[in-house]
């Protein structure tokens, strides 16, 4: 990225649900005109006024049109600013041409997908244009995966100022959480499953948690799938509907990292159970079924406000010693929370995180800014990470 920005960060896709959850964070945390030079961009002037108005934020906060099919817009867009936060999804559908004008243009890009195959779409397609450009290409920089991402980054990090050594072992757990779905994540769900039916080596890419590793395959993982009592953690674990996601980002990490972890690193996400599982759903985001919410609508702001996660990541070491981390969240996770991760984690970028640390390239949010994030992320979103023991 060469010349001076007029924008610190732009907000693509802020008519939607998240998107104006997250202009609503920069205005409330940073002002409409203060130390971040921020706008909000769609493809409808009347549509990004009336949110402008909706939030409070005054008249004279800058508002950008362009439109996710036109590139010479995009490019003229992504020109304007340091860093794109993009939540207009579902991105397989909506997202392509935007990653490659951030690559084309050096422009940072951030956004919330958890579309793993589309991912590994856009690793291939823009990666070498990204290195060529400077453009740093960050994806899941929300509740999917940033908790996760660093999460395991965290653990491994106290590991070794404990014990010396890295482990090969990490097991995460989701011990609580509330929260509610958007219909945007529901969409987006649906266009994935609409995608490998029309292309069923999809479904492999989904299945595979190296997929993100172009190149690399390391050993065979741990069962996710089968509920079984964990005496590591001490409960009774089951599936988690996230881990497909997050399993990827943690091996791309390991593997932009070096392999520090090794090559045999080994991980795997489930819930915690109160005890053997009786058949029906296991507790999580409460999903009603019968009355989804459309694009545009999710969970109502005490919804969001009453929502938390509690995640534990335990690092187990060769010799079979153990060392135990928490990440928990203020928000629910998909959508209070995810709104001030992701637009801490463009704000990392902007400010906190030189080029010759991360060049430009395609990223994992632990890979790319992992120290900038655990600064960022307790002062600013809610987030909290501590070790909580050793055996």
């Amino acid at each position: 990225m060469s010349g001076t920005r007029e924008f610190d960060v732009i907000v693509f896709g802020a008519t939607g649900y998240t998107g104006r959850l997250v202009a609503e964070y920069l205005l409330q945390t940073y002002g409409a005109a203060g130390s971040v030079k921020w706008a909000m961009a769609g493809r409808s002037a009347e549509k990004l006024a009336e949110v402008r108005g909706l939030i409070g934020a005054p008249a004279s906060l800058p508002l950008v049109v362009a439109d996710a099919d036109d590139a010479a817009a995009l490019d003229a867009m992504c020109a304007r600013t340091k860093v794109v936060i993009t939540t207009a999804g579902p991105y397989q559908l909506y997202g392509s041409n935007l990653v490659a004008a951030c690559a084309r243009t050096g422009t940072d890009y951030v956004d919330l997908t958890g579309e793993s195959h589309w991912i590994a779409q856009m690793q291939a397609a823009n990666d070498a244009a990204a290195k060529a450009s400077g453009a740093r290409l960050v994806f899941s920089c929300g509740f999917d995966s940033i908790p996760f991402d660093m999460g395991v980054w965290f653990v491994e990090e106290e590991a070794k100022k404990k014990y010396g050594a890295y482990a090969s072992r990490v097991r995460g757990r989701i011990r609580g959480l509330q929260g509610g779905l958007s219909g945007g994540t529901l969409a987006s769900g649906q266009a994935t499953m609409a995608a490998a039916q029309k292309a069923p080596a999809i479904m492999g890419v989904l299945a595979n948690p190296f997929a993100l590793t172009p190149g690399f395959t390391g050993p065979q993982q741990p069962d996710g799938d089968t509920p079984y009592e964990d005496r590591i953690a001490g409960s009774w674990v089951g599936p988690f509907m996230m881990a497909g996601i997050n399993t990827k980002a943690v091996h791309r990490t390991n593997f932009l990292l070096q392999h520090p972890w090794g090559r045999d690193f080994r991980y795997d996400e489930m819930q915690m159970l109160p005890g053997p599982p009786s058949g029906g759903p296991a507790p999580g985001f409460g999903i009603d079924f019968a009355n989804m919410p459309k694009p545009g609508e999710g969970p109502s702001k005490d919804e969001r406000e009453n929502g938390w996660y509690d995640i534990v990541f335990i690092a187990e070491m060769a010799d079979g010693r153990t060392l135990r981390a928490a990440v928990k969240g203020d928000r629910d996770p998909g959508y209070g929370s995810t709104s001030k991760i992701l637009a801490e984690a463009a704000l990392a970028l902007a400010f906190d995180v030189p080029r010759a640390a991360t060049p430009g390239g395609c990223w994992t949010s632990a890979a790319a800014m992992a120290p900038a994030l655990l600064k960022r992320l307790p002062a600013k979103a809610g987030l909290t990470f501590a070790v909580e023991g050793a055996s």
